[in-house]
């Protein structure tokens, strides 16, 4: 018999759910089977609605007096590209965006001293009344991006105050009950500063309080859709106030089935709102969203226009079996629990994986614990909770945590299991080197992930990340197989016998992953800083480097004639590899 938990699991996936007030929500069994069926279009007579002014900004004048070949040379530094009409001037320092001193005060007691990339860009933007789209990674500062425009400039300070029963202003769309938890903390810790309410509608959370929130009025609503849809189908809220919205990592909720949830909110907002649109990556869905829901838009790009990771991480590549996977995280864990910082979030694809295998470390004394969309939302508190305090530094996750996990001080991220897309590889990784800081990411990589290797690779070189010589050694028999080379019977070969070279055990072991292999192949050494690194090293490191270039020199000639050029790896500061993994650029035996 299913629990209360279980009829609710589905509201924050987008997929419907279990009864919510009142009604079926369990499905198309019901009389209204699809989230927001309820809901009506609703029918703006602009003429008819009170007017507000959206454009409060006024530049300041250290941003004025800065000419346009400054601005040019301020954006390519940060790697800003900027699309649009009449898109300001980007702020240099915090007191350039003339916040009031409280909130000014709340920023030097978390020891900000400047601006990010995106705020730099994206407050004058969100100041001037414009509609835009932020495509930025995770950790880059894109909460205060729009909350601070919206809480003391836009639609808080500007517009009456609410009265009793009055409807939300600004309203914060978000994919998880994470990433709504996490942006409702920072929008109450500011918008106390400005006088302003804020109450956050997600999944589990008994309902009781959220509905009082709503009757007393609130001016700041952060929310999952599905739980949204919910909450205005049975008049517990109405939108009609609202005219800032932000879709927070648009591209996630797409993902998640959203789609139909978003646009039927959408349809309860003035028209004339204004939109502020985020996302980690730019696909065709996320375009297509933008161009429907916002007008004369400013795009703003963070980093490099193609799908792209940070460039802070160091990522790690081990090509293995899915039978290796047991022994090589533990040889991981024995390195970064020895580790003065070593809080880890370990990702894999399935609840059962989660649960499995987060069972297995806790038998082995490992502190360990598990999240997963499963899990009561009082559980998923208190695991988040004993993660973030440091009482259990390793958490087992799925994908419900990968994106809006807001913990500062992750130091270290395992792909247990590779995910369905190089998107949500960049989000994984992403929860380490956390705003300026440095991590690694290490990743297990099989066979039975071919189909993502090729966006792999493209990741890994737009980062100017060392290559694993054996993930182009996987595009290489790919490539062959595809090629024809006997149909069927060449690849029954190939995976059986052994004979015919290709990706059979026997080469496998030998050289291309071994159970004890962790990465045996270098791509060519920089002499000064593997000195370095020698001196510093623990032994079993400087053993791996001293033979590197032996085993380099005995690697089979097809190896060191790929047509690959290999590129010239910075290396990533403060990011400690572990077992031998690379560092400058080689992947050491």
């Amino acid at each position: 018999m299913p629990g209360f938990n279980d009829r609710y699991l589905g509201r924050d996936r987008g997929y419907g759910g279990g009864p919510c007030f009142s009604g079926n929500r369990g499905g198309p069994s019901g009389k209204f089977g699809n989230p927001g069926e309820r809901l009506m279009k609703k029918k703006w007579n602009l003429d008819e609605l009170p007017k507000f002014e959206k454009n409060l900004y006024q530049e300041h004048p250290d941003v004025t007096k800065h000419a346009p070949q400054e601005v040019e040379q301020f954006r390519r530094s940060k790697e800003i590209t900027v699309r649009g009409f009449n898109c300001p001037k980007p702020l240099l320092q915090f007191h350039e965006a003339s916040f009031p001193a409280n909130i000014m005060e709340i920023i030097k007691h978390q020891n900000f001293t400047d601006p990010t990339p995106i705020q730099s860009q994206g407050w004058p933007v969100a100041l001037s009344g414009l509609d835009m789209v932020g495509v930025a990674m995770t950790g880059t500062g894109k909460t205060l991006s729009y909350l601070l425009p919206g809480i003391r400039y836009i639609h808080i300070n500007h517009q009456p105050f609410l009265q009793l029963g009055d409807r939300p202003i600004l309203l914060v769309l978000a994919p998880t009950r994470e990433l709504a938890q996490q942006v409702q903390q920072v929008a109450a810790e500011y918008g106390r500063a400005c006088r302003s309410k804020s109450t956050c509608i997600y999944g589990i959370a008994p309902k009781g309080p959220q509905i009082r929130d709503l009757e007393r009025g609130v001016e700041i609503c952060i929310a999952t859709p599905g739980w949204l849809i919910d909450f205005l189908e049975a008049g517990k809220t109405n939108l009609n106030r609202c005219t800032y919205l932000v879709l927070d990592e648009a591209d996630r909720m797409l993902d998640m089935g959203f789609e139909p949830q978003i646009r039927k909110i959408v349809d309860q907002i003035w028209p004339d709102r204004q939109t502020l649109m985020w996302s980690a990556t730019w696909p065709k869905e996320v375009r297509q969203l933008v161009e429907d829901f916002l007008k004369e838009y400013i795009h703003i790009n963070i980093g490099a226009l193609e799908l792209s990771a940070n460039h802070n991480i160091l990522q790690i590549v081990d090509v293995c079996n899915d039978g290796e996977k047991d022994e090589k995280l533990v040889r991981l864990m024995e390195e970064i629990m020895s580790e003065k910082e070593n809080k880890t979030i370990v990702f894999v694809e399935t609840k059962r994986r989660c649960d499995d295998l987060t069972r297995k470390l806790r038998r082995d004394g490992w502190p360990a614990m598990g999240i997963h969309g499963d899990k009561s939302q009082q559980e998923r508190d208190w695991v988040l909770n004993e993660f973030k305090h440091g009482k259990s530094p390793i958490l087992i996750a799925t994908d419900v945590a990968s994106r809006g996990l807001d913990v500062e001080d992750v130091k270290f991220v395992i792909n247990y299991d590779y995910p369905n897309s190089s998107e949500d590889y960049i989000h994984r990784i992403g929860r380490t080197a956390r705003s300026s800081e440095t991590g690694p990411a290490y990743t297990f990589f099989t066979y039975t992930n071919i189909k993502q290797v090729n966006d792999l690779v493209s990741v890994l070189r737009e980062a100017n990340q060392a290559i694993n010589p054996k993930l182009l050694q996987l595009i290489d028999d790919r490539d062959r197989f595809r090629g024809g080379r006997g149909g069927m019977n060449d690849r029954r070969d190939r995976f059986s016998s052994g004979k015919r070279g290709g990706w059979d055990r026997e080469n496998y072991n030998r050289g291309f992953g071994g159970k004890r292999d962790f990465g045996n192949f270098s791509n060519g050494f920089n002499g000064s800083a593997l000195q370095g690194f020698r001196s510093s090293a623990p032994s079993s490191f400087q053993t791996a480097f001293n033979s590197a270039q032996q085993f380099a020199a005995a690697m089979p000639a097809a190896m060191t004639q790929q047509a690959y050029t290999y590129p010239t790896v910075t290396p990533v500061t403060g990011a400690t590899p572990l077992m031998g993994y690379p560092m400058n650029g080689t992947y050491p035996q």
